[in-house]
């Protein structure tokens, strides 16, 4: 698997921390351990207590009811979306969805930009199918035990069948995007602007994603693509497509499997598969740039941090030589006199 990854050399310790110094500067750069200063209920992170939720996959934060938090099984256990109060970890509704037979591989949520949840079927792990399925329901106004019709979309890969975890909505345009899982680096897909119901919809290739990924979501503003796998990465996202890449603060779960960020965009909540399973919070501020990929170095990548210390490196060698030639044009206008 391709992983974000460090500096291969040994420097030395001042060289390193003047690096990291440097690294650590800039818009968006800097994440702490913490949470963010919690707005909503469950911002901070929760503990997911109903005893049917034993592989929460996915989590969306809802924007019609501030503090529920959206997740459901992996697998094919049934329709079900659960709403949790993000204040006690509770399940304050149960919705099941109709009107789209049984679900296949259930592996992720989304918040669409209408008001609708949009559920993913996609895992393929056996990568066999020629299609998987999108769910889409409307977010309901109360919160109780219901049922909701929902509508079933057909997607295919333009190239093929992929296993993927990862689903999200931008908030802006309202088009949904596949992330595939793949231990070498997945990639994004785009459906297409307007699904159909009526027949199948090709998933379009738009980047590479460089990362084995679990989940995904857009930020509330559609600025940010947070994309996780045990390892995370932020992206700017503009013009429809991912950009400029640094590396998340992703905690250390047993099955790091979700991610969403709050409704007020400042944090990342990070779910796990697990009974009673933590939600933890990170502040959703990215750090070292990830820039370029070192060939040759057994697929390490180069971050902001191996930059700043070839910089500082460069900066003293280039200074010692500096003095070296003062010294030297010194003795020779000695040797002169």
């Amino acid at each position: 698997m391709r992983r974000i990854l460090g500096y291969a050399t040994a420097l030395p310790v001042s060289v390193l921390l003047l690096a990291g110094a440097g690294a650590g500067t800039g818009v968006g750069v800097g994440a702490g351990a913490g949470a963010a200063s919690a707005s909503v209920p469950g911002d901070d992170g929760f503990t997911i207590k109903d005893p049917r939720i034993t592989e929460s996959s996915g989590l969306a934060a809802s924007r019609a009811h501030p503090g529920i938090y959206w997740t459901h099984n992996d697998g094919d256990d049934g329709t079900y979306l659960y709403a949790i109060d993000g204040r006690t970890g509770e399940t304050v509704a149960r919705i099941t969805y109709t009107g789209v037979g049984k679900p296949h591989d259930v592996e992720a949520v989304s918040v669409g930009a209408d008001g609708h949840l949009y559920v993913g079927a996609i895992g393929d792990n056996d990568e066999d199918e020629d299609h998987v399925w999108i769910y889409r329901l409307k977010e309901p106004s109360d919160l109780s035990d219901r049922t909701v019709a929902a509508t079933d979309y057909h997607v295919a890969y333009e190239d093929g069948a992929h296993n993927a975890e990862s689903l999200a909505v931008h908030p802006g345009t309202g088009r949904i995007y596949v992330i595939t899982k793949d231990k070498d680096g997945g990639a994004l897909y785009e459906a297409p602007e307007e699904p159909t119901a009526d027949g199948d919809n090709t998933l379009g290739k738009v980047a590479d994603i460089d990362l084995w990924v679990t989940d995904a979501a857009f930020s509330p503003d559609g600025t940010r693509l947070a994309v996780r796998g045990d390892d995370g990465i932020m992206y700017i996202w503009k013009n429809g497509k991912p950009s400029h890449p640094r590396a998340l603060d992703v905690p250390k779960q047993k099955q790091g499997e979700a991610i969403t960020f709050t409704t007020d965009g400042r944090t990342l909540l990070y779910g796990s598969e697990g009974t009673n399973s933590g939600v933890v919070a990170r502040p959703a501020k990215a750090g070292a740039a990830i820039v370029a990929e070192a060939d040759g170095l057994n697929g390490m990548r180069l971050t902001g941090t191996v930059i700043g210390v070839a910089a500082v490196v460069a900066l003293l060698l280039g200074g010692g030589r500096m003095v070296w030639l003062r010294k030297r044009s010194n003795n020779l206008r000695d040797s002169a006199l």
